[in-house]
């Protein structure tokens, strides 16, 4: 605790806590963002622990056990087309389902955020130059898009983070470029540059801690939306490759089994659709805890 001198003595005087301390404090008081954070955190340490967590190989087949309903003695959440367990598929299926979901947006985030920070900064032609590729990229549909440059390179899982990657990189320096460039013209950065500071040492003293924080928030909630096209690659046989359990593939290999055995079939679409819901309702929370108004 600070103290000053004041008339009767010393007064104390309450520390002062930054910007990020304050952030985490706001959004501690979101109760949505933080209970879609606790099950987002419960999946990724079921997708870590997942050898020691599954009770069964989820390669292990039996046409015996095949398409056995949830609840079944020694499958609780029932078996695929081929017998396998699904509870064991869908928890080493996280590992996949969080890479390819999360991966091409942290890719795109550098490299989207370093092509809109120059693009800003440096403005003029270059800025031009740069936006107008861009833009190039927004007459495609993101689906329709990821599909083609999937469908183009070939199946596996190393094209299909490739064609993700490409796909978030313009949204993601379209924001970057905007906020730089309304970050340019502020008094500090005059400043800056009047005491005769380089572009780097402003770019990194001054540009970035104000750049990546919007960028970063909106990159949160394109998560949710790269789980639903990594899966619908994987759906389409341009993702992940059997039998790897993935969730999107698993939907994939049992859609024949759905009037038969419609619980089980639909398991793969749930966990999609749960990891989703969360990171949209996470995104929405750290937007509303790291706006200062």
């Amino acid at each position: 605790m600070q103290v000053t001198p004041g008339a009767a003595g010393t007064l104390p005087v309450a520390p002062v806590k930054g910007y990020w301390h304050s952030v985490w404090g706001r959004l501690r008081r979101d109760p949505v963002a933080m209970v879609a954070g606790l099950v987002l955190l419960a999946i990724v340490l079921m997708a870590i622990f997942a050898p020691w967590l599954a009770p069964a190989s989820p390669y292990s087949t039996s046409m015996l056990t095949r398409l056995q309903p949830i609840g079944t003695p020694g499958f609780p959440l029932g078996t695929d087309e081929l017998g396998r367990d699904v509870l064991s598929r869908l928890i080493h299926g996280a590992r996949l389902s969080l890479l390819i979901g999360v991966m091409p947006v942290v890719n795109a985030f550098f490299i989207g955020s370093m092509i809109g920070i120059v693009a800003g900064f440096v403005g003029g032609r270059t800025n031009t130059a740069i936006m107008r590729v861009i833009d190039v990229f927004y007459a495609f549909p993101a689906v329709l898009l990821a599909v083609a440059l999937a469908g183009a390179l070939g199946s596996g899982l190393v094209n299909s983070l490739f064609s993700l990657t490409v796909v978030f990189i313009p949204p993601i320096a379209r924001v970057a470029e905007s906020v730089t460039t309304k970050v340019r013209s502020v008094d500090y950065i005059e400043a800056a540059r009047a005491s005769g500071a380089g572009s780097l040492t402003i770019i990194h003293r001054h540009v970035l801690g104000n750049v990546l924080g919007p960028v970063f928030v909106y990159a949160t909630s394109l998560i949710s939306v790269s789980m639903i096209l990594a899966s619908g690659l994987s759906f389409l046989g341009l993702g992940a490759r059997p039998p790897t359990p993935e969730w999107g593939l698993m939907l994939n290999t049992m859609r024949d089994a759905i009037y038969v055995n419609p619980w089980v079939t639909v398991l793969p679409g749930l966990m999609i659709f749960t990891v989703s819901i969360c990171f949209n309702m996470l995104s929405d929370g750290l937007r509303s805890a790291m706006d200062v108004k």
